[in-house]
């Protein structure tokens, strides 16, 4: 797949027009200098065949944030991978000595350059388009990334630059048959190794690991190939504590951070071992149980983990001490690994097929009545078997959409006196479908359906 790049200096509209290349929201769009500093990628489904677009730090950045060197560093690596660089311009702001210096180091590049005049959103601010002439690149197109204007013919410019044709590749055939890749949101409090965990999966340094919390903002989308299977990492920003998001830019990593969890297949919820659970991350296993999402627990930094110890005692305390804290995600496995040594990421991947495998396996429904009918003529509920006790009458397993990959298992229990059912019942019905059932990692969905109330006759 063609790779193009979107370069340019800080707060010009790269990652808005990133966004709408994308057709979604991935990159933070914010008239804040430096906000934008991994390289984010997605596929563009706009032209006549899919390829992949890179938004980039702003080169040339001049902040104070102490990450700019590494911020121009995957700039850099950008600029190398790329088949096609967008180089971006700000119509209002005309050419300015950045723009110049970096028109110089694109030349040089060695790669097709399309300029990308953005903010032409009225005749008046087009006048000033020839301005950019002198920049010397021959290839250029109007735009308005925030009002979608001039995108369609961009996209055909691209398509026609990079020798894209209307029929597809044998790549892109192939990837239609393999389906789509497996989505996985890494999430947990900021300093927990998200980062690392991305960088030690990929087998290179990707997403920017540093000490300072909030290093990441973005959610970034990184294709990958494991095993010899496809996926999707989402890497989120650190979920912090509301009174610390002092920053608007804050604020919408933890957003996004949301949106990801959302809209991941599985959540990879890493947790610092070492320093032990903390209340935020209570709060983000919290969010996975409410969206109900396929979880597993990650225990990173298990290096540091009494390390001392005989392995056996150092595995049962982590198992016992990380089930009391999050008891309430009883359902999700637990896989120790050390991100920074790359320990023990193929048993985090063997943990996720598992997690795949068990979600699109189908209890029956002769025998899912029969486990449970058994199971409540020999522990009846609260009301035990007297005339008012709940009753199932029949129990079946909703299908689920066809393009869930890691679909969440839906049981409908159809019942007289549904009302009498208790949570804590529900809950125990739950545990005798796990037994025959165990589906590692997926949260079940129960509902209650019962029989309408029956009029009072007239007097």
């Amino acid at each position: 797949m063609k790779t193009v790049a979107i370069v340019g200096r800080p707060n010009v509209g790269k990652s808005a027009l990133f966004n709408r290349l994308a057709g979604m929201n991935i990159s933070i769009v914010h008239d804040m200098a430096g906000v934008t500093r991994d390289r984010i990628t997605a596929e563009c489904r706009r032209g006549r065949q899919v390829f992949e677009i890179m938004d980039t730090g702003g080169i040339g950045a001049n902040t104070s944030d102490i990450l700019t060197e590494q911020v121009q560093t995957e700039a850099s690596i950008a600029l190398e991978v790329a088949d096609l660089l967008l180089f971006v311009v700000d119509v209002h702001d005309g050419v300015t000595p950045i723009d110049q210096a970096l028109a110089q180091v694109l030349r040089r590049v060695n790669k097709p350059v399309v300029l990308v005049i953005n903010k032409a959103d009225s005749d008046k601010r087009r006048l000033g388009s020839g301005e950019f002439s002198r920049l010397g690149f021959p290839d250029s197109a109007e735009v308005s990334a925030v009002h979608g204007l001039g995108i369609k013919e961009l996209v055909e410019l691209v398509s026609e630059k990079l020798g894209l044709e209307d029929e597809e590749t044998e790549e892109v055939v192939e990837q239609k048959r393999a389906g789509r890749p497996l989505k996985l949101a890494i999430v947990g409090r900021p300093n927990a190794g998200k980062s690392s965990l991305v960088n030690a999966i990929l087998g290179q340094e990707r997403a920017i690991v540093s000490e300072v919390p909030g290093t990441t903002r973005d959610s970034l989308d990184i294709h990958c190939e494991f095993n010899g299977r496809r996926y999707q990492l989402i890497d989120t920003a650190g979920i912090r504590r509301q009174a610390r998001l002092d920053e608007a830019v804050e604020i919408f990593s933890v957003q996004r951070s949301y949106q990801a969890i959302k809209r991941a297949d599985i959540c990879l919820l890493v947790i610092d071992c070492a320093g032990g659970a903390k209340m935020q991350d209570r709060k983000v296993a919290q969010l996975i149980l409410e969206e109900r999402k396929p979880c597993i627990l990650v225990m990173n930094k298990y290096d540091l983990y009494h390390p001392s110890a005989k392995q056996k005692d150092r595995i049962e305390e982590l198992e016992e001490t990380m089930r009391r804290e999050f008891f309430f995600l009883n359902y999700a496995p637990l896989v120790a690994i050390s991100a920074k040594k790359r320990e023990h990421i193929g048993k985090l991947f063997v943990q996720i097929e598992a997690v795949r495998r068990g979600a699109q396996t189908r209890i029956g429904t002769g025998a899912l009545n029969r486990l449970l009918h058994e199971a409540i003529a020999n522990t009846p509920g609260p009301l035990g078997r007297s005339a008012h006790a709940f009753k199932l009458l029949y129990a079946t397993q909703v299908n689920s959409p066809e393009e869930e990959q890691v679909p969440v298992p839906h049981f409908v229990l159809f019942a007289n006196r549904a009302a009498k059912l208790t949570d804590s019942y529900l809950r125990f019905l739950e545990s005798v479908i796990r037994k025959e059932w165990p589906a590692p990692g997926v949260p079940f969905r129960m509902s209650v359906r019962g029989k309408e109330p029956k009029e009072k006759g007239r007097r």
